[in-house]
């Protein structure tokens, strides 16, 4: 699937993504009174009188009263029409009209940010609705509305029942979607390894462009996958997979990020990481974790580079990385404290030794630790139980 075949991107989601970029302070070239006018213009235009009270009361904007009325005006007169709908629905039609008269007046409610509203909306025509594809939409259109709010408590819960509808009746392509709504939770959850996992399942079969365009949908999917696959892996589902091979390319930073790693060449690889980073300090779903993001992938590349040796020198290491000796000891010794590189460095010698972890051995220690803890617990408990 290409841009240009996918549907459009929920308006409410770009309106999201706008209001995170006017609160943020740390993104370079945001004109901040021509996104608000933006941003106003979208509220005004698609009737959105209840965000619209909500954001001037969290960003301090002057309400404009005029503007809000005439919002509501409109906003009441459409749900009257509605509202006779579904009556006539319920007094001369039969249950599919009343079924997609409630749905009508669901999907208005939620299209204006009307969250209380929309969630009983969606409640009743839940309870009037059997297929379980149709229920699926109607959760996920719920999470589009959450994201808007930034309430990702709501979006965890909206996913749960999401996911126990899916598995009780919904269709391979449900299934698909959610797999793509979930990946987004956990990105925004820091759980980059799920995110990878399920963001690279979705790819061949990606339908959920109402959240995202398909080139975003592999952006996230690769960035997630640098932090957490292992080479072998980033190999064989990233670097080799056709289907991000096909559009990565409008994405030049994170390719040259992406061919750049696997290929063992880290001074290319820092030089793009910062483009890499501009994306993910940008984009509302990872701006939060932007300086995780940036120890985590260097970490990846340290251990990476230091697995081809048993012992190389800080100032080799320091030139393949195209970094200051004592930015890369600093670094690389915080790493080694907390026990995420199984290294020591020789300050005399100038030299990085790595020490290769005995698979076998350690299986035994975590056996020998878990055996204590289960016998610590068993003497704990035979303090209270008779156990004779």
């Amino acid at each position: 699937m290409t841009e240009n075949e996918s549907e459009k991107q929920d308006f409410r989601l770009e309106l999201a993504q706008q209001v995170f970029l006017f609160k943020s302070t740390d993104i370079a070239g945001v004109d901040k009174a021509k996104l608000q006018a933006q941003i106003l213009q979208t509220i005004f235009s698609k009737g959105l009188a209840p965000y619209y009270e909500h954001l001037c009361g969290e960003l301090g904007w002057e309400l404009q009263q005029g503007k809000l009325q005439e919002m509501q005006a409109s906003n009441a007169k459409q749900l009257e029409e509605l509202a006779a709908k579904i009556k006539d629905a319920e007094e001369n039609l039969g249950e599919t009209e009343v079924r997609d008269a409630l749905a009508a007046k669901a999907a208005f409610l939620g299209s204006i940010g009307d969250r209380e509203g929309a969630a009983a909306a969606y409640s009743d025509t839940e309870s009037k609705t059997a297929s379980g594809a149709a229920k699926a939409d109607m959760v996920f259109a719920q999470i589009r509305l959450a994201i808007l709010y930034q309430d990702w408590h709501g979006v965890k819960k909206l996913l749960a029942h999401a996911k126990t509808i899916c598995e009780a009746g919904g269709d391979w392509e449900h299934k698909n979607k959610l797999k793509v709504y979930e990946g987004v939770a956990a990105m925004y959850s820091r759980d980059f390894k799920r995110a990878a996992e399920l963001l690279l399942d979705s790819i061949q079969t990606f339908t959920t462009s109402e959240l995202f365009t398909y080139t975003s949908c592999v952006t996230y999917a690769v960035a997630a996958s640098l932090v957490s696959l292992d080479r072998v892996a980033l190999k064989e589902r990233v670097v080799d997979s056709p289907e991000i091979r096909s559009v990565i390319g409008h994405v030049p930073a994170l390719e040259s990020c992406l061919n750049a790693l696997h290929d063992c060449n880290y001074r290319e690889f820092f030089r793009s990481l910062l483009g890499v980073i501009d994306i993910i300090r940008a984009d509302m779903y990872t701006h939060p974790h932007v300086r995780y993001y940036m120890r985590e992938v260097r970490l990846v590349a340290y251990n990476q580079f230091l697995e081809s040796y048993k012992s190389v020198t800080l100032e080799s290491m320091a030139t393949a990385f195209d970094v200051g000796l004592p930015f890369l000891d600093t670094e690389v010794a915080d790493f080694i404290c907390a026990g995420r590189i199984s290294a020591k460095i020789d300050k005399v010698a100038g030299i990085i030794e790595t020490k290769r972890p005995d698979a076998k051995n350690a299986l035994y220690l975590e056996a020998i630790k878990r055996g204590d803890l289960l016998l610590n617990r068993v003497q704990k408990l035979s303090r209270v139980i008779d156990v004779d």
